[in-house]
């Protein structure tokens, strides 16, 4: 039996999985969570063989939180569902070692084959997914300036960035001005704007 651990905001989407994977005789779904604190804290405590995490939630997004587990629960496979399959998403996804990533179109019956794949220690990655990433091409930010355009991506002050990053305000003005000129945009909302748009941020 492979024990499964479901995280995922949307309460009815969560559910509506839980009821089609029980119909499946060799998956049994042990816990479920709303948010990225209670998708570890569920783990940590259930110890299930595969988290099916959503890219996009509360308090720690799926990547955050494939990161926890690979740390500290070696031993379950994460495995990322997402509405927002953008190339940065996958490729940070992957650096973190999920072993699946696939987009919130799969039937319930492909999404539990994924879950055996995943379970025996194969990796599965959407392909559609997987051609967009190598098309896109790497992030020119340095992880930084990705930091610092991340805080930016919300319009927030010079100022405001630089007491959230704990920097000199001349510091992070100089950041920004190089992921701007790396993206090639006018100004730093133009540039998180465009990295958020390739999954950068």
């Amino acid at each position: 039996m492979i024990r499964v651990l479901l995280a995922d905001d949307e309460h009815l989407i969560r559910g509506a999985l839980a009821a089609l994977l029980a119909f499946e005789d060799d998956l049994d779904v042990v816990a479920e969570a709303a948010t990225g604190n209670e998708a570890v804290a569920m783990a940590l405590h259930h110890k299930p063989d595969v988290a099916v995490l959503d890219l996009q939630m509360p308090e720690k997004d799926g990547i955050a939180v494939v990161r926890e587990l690979a740390r500290d629960l070696p031993d379950c496979k994460s495995l990322i569902v997402t509405s927002h399959g953008l190339p940065g998403h996958l490729k940070r996804a992957l650096a973190h070692g999920v072993k699946g990533f696939v987009a919130k179109t799969v039937s319930a019956q492909e999404l539990a084959t994924i879950i055996r794949t995943v379970h025996a220690g194969h990796r599965y990655i959407d392909p559609i997914l997987a051609a967009e990433a190598i098309s896109a091409g790497e992030s020119p930010l340095s992880s930084r300036e990705a930091d610092i355009l991340s805080l930016a991506a919300d319009g927030a002050p010079i100022e405001e960035i630089a007491e959230r990053a704990a920097l000199a305000p001349g510091t992070v003005r100089n950041y920004l001005s190089s992921a701007t000129s790396k993206l090639g945009v006018e100004n730093r909302h133009a540039a998180a704007h465009l990295a958020q748009q390739r999954g950068w941020i």
